[in-house]
């Protein structure tokens, strides 16, 4: 994927390691803006090993402006049993305060659509927090279908290894 130039100056780019810590950054910000800074407990160093290790879990685009890093999307393939196609599933989506409203947003989600496209990919899909509805009003200004019927499942730490071991 080559940069994406903008009507701001920012430009979207695919993150690369001298990158990661403007991600983890990034991502202590998400964090604090959904009150949700408490359950980060990775490092760079987990970061370095999922992004650019030997087998990256994940995928992250930047969003720059004036070389400093404003905004990111954080993804990974997944797959439809029922379209048998491969899709990208958006983990984070994020811009900081001062750069929203300039398009940056609709960009690095535009470039994470695109690049779904170009990989033969059936859908692209994320979550939103309820209670965020800027975020819902926008993806829903994009195309987006917001789909209330479906509840995300999650299974972490202790239950996880609970969950692993049960009978």
């Amino acid at each position: 994927m080559s940069d994406f130039p903008l009507s701001s100056s920012a430009v979207i780019t695919p993150a690369q390691p001298q990158d990661l810590e403007a991600i983890h950054r990034l991502i202590m910000a998400l964090a604090e803006y959904e009150k949700l800074g408490h359950e980060v407990t990775g490092s760079v160093e987990d970061l370095a090993q999922h992004l650019f290790g030997d087998r990256p879990y994940a995928e992250a685009l930047l969003a720059q402006v004036d070389d400093e890093s404003v905004g990111f999307a954080l993804f990974f393939h997944n797959y439809s049993t029922f379209l048998m196609q491969p899709g990208i599933y958006l983990e984070d989506l994020f811009v900081l305060p001062d750069y929203r409203g300039q398009g940056i947003g609709k960009a690095l989600l535009r470039s994470v659509g695109q690049l779904a496209v170009e990989r033969g990919c059936g859908r692209l899909e994320w979550n939103v927090l309820d209670w965020n509805s800027p975020a819902i009003a926008f993806y829903e200004r994009m195309g987006a279908e917001i789909k209330p019927e479906w509840q995300l499942c999650r299974v972490t730490g202790d239950a996880l290894q609970d969950f692993a071991q049960a009978n």
